[in-house]
């Protein structure tokens, strides 16, 4: 399975970014740690259990997402998928100490995870026109849906966003045509969460419904 080209000129823009900042996380365009994390848990909480389960990290940036689990005690498996060569050199050489833990950059070696989490890999369409952009994105919501057997949690900019502070190479997705895909195609399950103080939303597909 090929990377598509805009996935692959988004690891360009991202290796760009982690070049001039770094492992931080301005490295993969957030604003600070605490929106990160703020992300991060939005994310998780699509997993009913944290231990003895396997999750892919879908753009998995320099793999702060990681030390998050951890920090929550989490046991589970994980895999961190990123297309820049840099940041998957720098997370392997930083949690080379996890057995639980590795990175790759080779989507045809991805195999089925309980959970795929995905944060801000929709974010950046640089040049490419909205229509082309919608098409790409719901492509890849249907291939990381088809990793996940027990959820899939992505974020997306909301085209709620205010106008003035929106900018021209980011992409800002109405939420219920989101909701849709993934209630029509890929899952009974859906929810859909805005409400959590940042300029975007969090949408959690299970296979089965919440506990």
């Amino acid at each position: 399975m090929s990377e598509h080209r805009f996935a692959i000129r988004s690891a360009e823009y991202y290796a760009g970014r982690f070049a001039e900042h770094g492992a931080r996380p301005e490295g993969v365009d957030w604003r600070d740690e605490v929106s990160q994390h703020r992300r991060f848990d939005e994310l998780l909480g699509v997993c009913d259990d944290l231990q003895g389960v396997s999750i892919l990290d879908w753009g998995c940036g320099y793999g702060a997402l990681l030390p998050h689990l951890r920090e929550r005690g989490a046991t589970a498996e994980y895999v961190g998928f990123e297309l820049a060569p840099e940041m998957v050199e720098h997370a392997r050489a930083a949690f080379r100490d996890d057995p639980h833990a590795r990175f790759t950059g080779d989507g045809d070696a991805l195999r089925e995870a309980d959970y795929v989490l995905a944060s801000g890999v929709f974010n950046v369409k640089q040049d490419v026109p909205d229509g082309e952009w919608v098409e790409y994105v719901a492509e890849e919501i249907r291939r990381m849906a088809g990793l996940a057997r027990r959820g899939l949690a992505f974020n997306v900019l909301t085209a709620y966003s205010d106008a003035d502070k929106m900018r021209p190479d980011l992409w800002y997705a109405d939420p219920a045509a989101i909701f849709d895909l993934c209630k029509r195609e890929l899952s009974r399950h859906v929810a859909l969460l805005h409400d959590y103080g940042l300029w975007e939303f969090t949408v959690h597909l299970r296979r089965e419904p919440r506990r």
